[in-house]
């Protein structure tokens, strides 16, 4: 899948897990990044093996937040849910005094 400039890729398998346990399918967890007021966060406590990050949007007036990582150019999608502390994390201002 590809939305904006960024290729998508994931697992089917955990797509389907995914649904199950939090309703979101990765295709419309790849709508994500094209909300012009998402906030990206590095994960600090998921992988040891490589940089993780979360990716917080709306889609279709929902907030969902992605896990993902970048394999190469493509964005690879490991997870995505309507967690509540995603939405307080997209309504928040960013500090950008230091």
């Amino acid at each position: 899948m590809t939305a904006g400039s960024s290729s998508f890729i994931w697992d089917y398998e955990k797509e389907l897990i995914n649904v199950y346990k939090h309703g979101v399918d990765f295709s419309t967890a790849a709508k994500v990044f094209t909300d012009p007021k998402r906030k990206v966060y590095t994960d600090l406590k998921h992988s040891k093996r490589e940089q993780r990050y979360f990716c917080i949007g709306k889609v279709e007036d929902r907030i969902i937040t992605v896990r993902f990582t970048y394999r190469g150019e493509k964005v690879r999608i490991i997870g995505a849910g309507y967690w509540r502390k995603g939405g307080r994390y997209y309504g928040k201002e960013e500090d950008r005094s230091g």
